[in-house]
């Protein structure tokens, strides 16, 4: 017997116990038989059967598929996408009838009905909007719940690079979170997880709110300065993620006020999974309420390339290295010091000595505070 003739032996045998719909009966065979339309399927193996009855399986479900499909198009109306992907959510008595008849006939190895929904839903959504299914690496998402009769789309986060400079003093770097929802996003701070925009992150977060729409921002920060900090030269770079973005595809501008430039904006394909590695060429004020004493400070030139040890009250401890190192006597209680370092030295510490070993005020025998320091310039993934 033909692998035909035995899936019509089968189908013979099921629908003169139950109704099913084209869609639900042609399932049950079309892997076996290797056939893409489940639909065909049923309705060549009903030959010319028919019932007014409902589908014993999904009732009439699939016939309503265009109520749904008008549901997602609603639902991504403000959205900029080209690829997707459908999840679905149906009563569980469907999928119980579902089970409960492949388990008395014995059927093995077939997709379940809401892959089925999915895939049909897929193919109406895609032939009105020319959008491409894509379940791998889809553009948006969509949640379609065929028992609440609502659809929720998820939007695939959008990643951006850039670099920043700060030609005046006063801005922090990061934000301060919303008080109400502590960054998670809520009404009062309409989801963007932040309340004001007056720090180099909301500066960069209120641009591409603009540009993209979405929700709340997550940075990746290539080092971190004081609020009182410079960032001079081609700037600090950062990355930043985009939660739900409405908008994917726009052109990214460079923003420049009196104080603060945002320059070399670029979508890229993938947010760090692991710190970047970089160093900064740095100028720190330093002073001292004795006196420098300039044949002590011919000693800072041998912090260069040795380890710089860093403790933590954690008891965590690690190493940083110095590159480059040069310093200008401006008067006896006051120098400028000029250090390459490797990122993450904690500058303040290390002219104080505060759980640094060695450190500035150490190695030329008096007392230091760091008044001020400026980066001149940063180098990613460059230690050399």
């Amino acid at each position: 017997m033909s692998k035909y003739s035995t899936v019509l032996s089968s189908s013979k045998e099921i629908i003169e116990k139950y109704d099913l719909c084209n869609f639900c009966l042609g399932r049950l065979f079309s892997k076996q038989l290797r056939l893409s339309s489940n639909k065909l399927l049923g309705k060549k193996l009903k030959n010319g059967h028919s019932s007014n009855n409902p589908c014993h399986i999904c009732k009439n479900l699939f016939d309503n598929l265009d109520y749904f499909s008008k549901l997602m198009l609603d639902s991504s109306l403000d959205y900029g996408f080209d690829t997707f992907s459908i999840g679905t959510i149906v009563k569980p008595s469907i999928i119980d009838r579902d089970d409960a008849l492949k388990s008395e006939f014995k059927l093995r190895g077939i997709d379940g009905i809401k892959s089925d929904i999915a895939k049909e839903l897929g193919k109406l959504f895609s032939k009105k909007t020319k959008k491409i299914i894509n379940y791998i690496d889809p553009d948006v998402i969509f949640t379609v719940n065929l028992k609440e009769h609502s659809c929720n789309l998820y939007s695939k986060p959008l990643v951006i690079s850039g670099r920043y400079t700060k030609s005046k003093r006063g801005y922090s770097q990061k934000q301060k979170s919303c008080d109400n929802c502590s960054g998670k996003g809520c009404r009062t701070c309409n989801f963007h997880g932040i309340t004001e925009f007056d720090s180099i992150e909301g500066i960069i977060s209120k641009l591409i709110f603009k540009k993209f729409g979405g929700t709340t921002t997550k940075f990746t920060w290539i080092g971190g300065e004081d609020k009182s900090s410079l960032v001079l030269g081609s700037g600090r770079p950062f990355v930043v993620k985009l939660q739900n973005p409405v908008k994917r595809k726009k052109r990214l501008f460079d923003f420049l006020s009196d104080s603060i430039s945002v320059s070399n904006m670029k979508i890229i394909d993938d947010y760090p999974k692991t710190p970047l590695k970089f160093s900064s060429l740095i100028s720190i004020k330093i002073a001292t309420d004795s006196k420098f004493e300039s044949k002590h400070l011919k000693k800072l030139k041998t912090l260069k390339n040795i380890p710089i040890i860093i403790s933590e009250k954690s008891g965590r401890s690690y190493e940083k290295k110095i590159f480059d190192l040069s310093y200008r006597k401006n008067s006896d209680h006051l120098i400028v010091l000029k250090i390459k370092a490797e990122g993450g030295l904690p500058i303040k510490r290390f002219v104080t000595g505060t759980n640094v070993e060695p450190n500035v005020s150490v190695t030329i025998g008096t007392n230091c505070i760091a008044k001020e320091f400026d980066f001149l310039k940063i180098f990613v993934n460059d230690n050399n």
